[in-house]
């Protein structure tokens, strides 16, 4: 049963890669790329090349449900195009559709979970998480969904308020907000709000600089580490740069790998690999590796970032940290070798200083002359941290809610090929989460996540994230950024991996049990309280 598990997610895995790189998006004409910056049209054009397209542009896309492009395209047809292309992967028929395989793999793990005296899949798997029930997974995130969905209807009805009124002036009809509408009509009110387009930030995020400068010197500023690039190891790729880590006391740490651009072989999203593991017992030190996604620009171009791939890159280098901090004798319990909802909980908290004002200040600079990002700007950015917070709150509750869903059915409820989508639909709809503007991060048929190591597990990502939000809110009161601050962190908690239960840890850092509030605070939505009936 495990064996054919395993098979059945890898070939799930290689056919969302294929599906991606196989449903890029094709334009004959430039003028329907109208809103693309050059340097994306560019890279458009170098994609076409590669696929033997000369005189056309590829538009690849990304394994989420939305795609970056779709906050600046102009041309609503060739937006609804590329949304459509997105939701279709792997439930459309032909070589890569997922439906049958998600069916066989839902009926195995549920299977599993009877034959080892569970009720679900889900009870089987959260019995040894922080969360230890389905019962107290829907609880946290029936809290969450009803202020989430609200705040997104709010948004909505601002959006549409745009559209109406730039229609009229226009003398067009209007038209209903669609999903493939609201990146674009976001961003433009985003501009509108805090005057400021997202694509003036990245001439001043340069992905070099960001590195050292924001993410090494933030690591600097709260534990003392220093960093070493080494040019003398080989690589499995000559962009992939690496660097000896060294501690305060100026003794190597850890060897730290910076994989950062996509590639056509390479799966979707960021992560971190530990491929050798901290261990007493061994005398080991880490070697760990951060694995993004960001496009590569055109030969002599500057690697410029969005403000996601800046948070991204501190995000994933949270989770570099806790594997190279790890100080435990056994290898098994080393670094983030710790239940999947207390995993993603280091790595947000690091996310914290991606917009810190003193951390800016080194690594937000103009590539071009070196010049700092105006403070009026960087006040912007800060100030519309919660923007849009309604929509980012219902696309990843909606994921979450729809693998719980699909881990807290018995084997006889598990709907066949033919049913996948349908069961989709309703478990959305019954958990008040369903809403058509704003679609759920993941669909099932593209949902890697949760068909391998985060089968019922996705809803970590958010529980993580209030242990996040009451750090953040520890850190504000014991003086930001100090290293009195960050090594109390990382001998609390970052270091022990999971040599001690987790909520042992986080209290033993913070004080306190973690509380609900500060995430709501965070995000900017209100407290209203519903569990979903499964």
């Amino acid at each position: 049963m495990n064996a054919e598990l395993a098979n059945l997610g890898t070939t799930f895995s290689q056919n969302v890669l294929a599906k991606v790189n196989a449903t890029a998006v094709v334009v004959d004409d430039l003028k329907q790329l109208d809103g693309l910056s050059e340097e994306q049209i560019a890279a458009a054009a170098e994609a076409a090349k590669a696929r033997k397209l000369d005189g056309k542009y590829v538009i690849a896309l990304l394994n989420t449900t939305g795609q970056p492009p779709l906050t600046q395209l102009k041309n609503r047809e060739l937006r609804k195009k590329i949304y459509d292309a997105s939701v279709s992967r792997g439930s459309h028929g032909g070589q890569y559709d997922n439906t049958a395989l998600v069916a066989r793999i839902m009926k195995l793990r549920a299977d599993k979970a009877k034959l080892l005296g569970f009720p679900t899949y889900a009870a089987y798997w959260l019995e040894n998480q922080i969360a230890k029930t389905p019962e107290a997974v829907n609880a946290m995130l029936g809290k969450l969904a009803p202020a989430a969905v609200a705040n997104a209807k709010r948004e909505a009805a601002d959006l549409q308020a745009m559209i109406d009124k730039e229609q009229k002036a226009a003398r067009k009809p209007t038209f209903k907000l669609e999903a493939w509408d609201w990146a674009y009509y976001s961003e433009k009110m985003r501009q509108a709000k805090y005057n400021f387009d997202q694509l003036q930030l990245k001439p001043y995020f340069e992905l070099k600089n960001v590195l050292e400068n924001g993410v090494f010197y933030a690591a600097n500023q709260e534990y003392g580490l220093t960093f070493k690039q080494r040019t003398d190891l080989p690589t499995y790729r000559d962009d992939i740069t690496v660097y000896d880590v060294f501690d305060a006391d100026g003794k190597q740490l850890a060897i730290f790998i910076a994989d950062m651009y996509a590639r056509q072989s390479k799966r979707g999203g960021a992560w971190m690999n530990a491929y050798v593991s901290q261990s007493e017992l061994t005398g080991f030190k880490p070697v760990v590796a951060n694995h993004l996604n960001i496009p590569k620009p055109p030969a002599g171009q500057p690697t410029l970032l969005t403000w996601d791939e800046v948070t991204t890159m501190f995000h994933e280098f949270g989770h570099a940290l806790h594997g190279m901090f790890s100080d435990v004798k056994y290898r098994y319990l080393s670094g983030t070798s710790v239940p999947r909802d207390f995993v993603e909980f280091p790595s947000q908290a690091n996310e914290m200083w991606a917009d810190e004002p003193s951390i800016l200040k080194h690594d937000a600079k103009h590539y071009q002359n070196g010049s700092p990002m105006p403070q009026a700007l960087l006040d912007k950015v800060i100030a519309a941290s919660k923007f849009n917070q309604g929509f980012a709150t219902t696309e990843y509750l909606g994921a979450a809610m729809l693998d719980q869903n699909w881990h807290q059915v018995s084997a006889n409820q598990v709907p066949d090929a033919a049913g996948v989508m349908a069961f989709e639909a309703k478990a959305l709809q019954q958990d008040g989460i369903a809403y058509a503007p704003v679609p759920p991060r993941y669909k099932t048929p593209y949902f890697s996540h949760i068909m391998g190591g985060y089968a019922a597990g996705y809803y970590a990502y958010i529980w993580s994230e209030v242990l996040d939000a009451n750090t953040q809110q520890w850190f504000k009161q014991h003086g930001g950024l100090s290293r009195a601050s960050g090594d109390r962190f990382r001998k609390t908690l970052l270091s022990r991996g999971g040599s001690v239960d987790a909520m042992e840890l986080f209290q033993n850092f913070a004080g306190h049990a973690p509380q609900i509030e500060p995430l709501l605070e965070k995000r900017g939505l209100t407290e209203t309280a519903q569990t979903p009936k499964r």
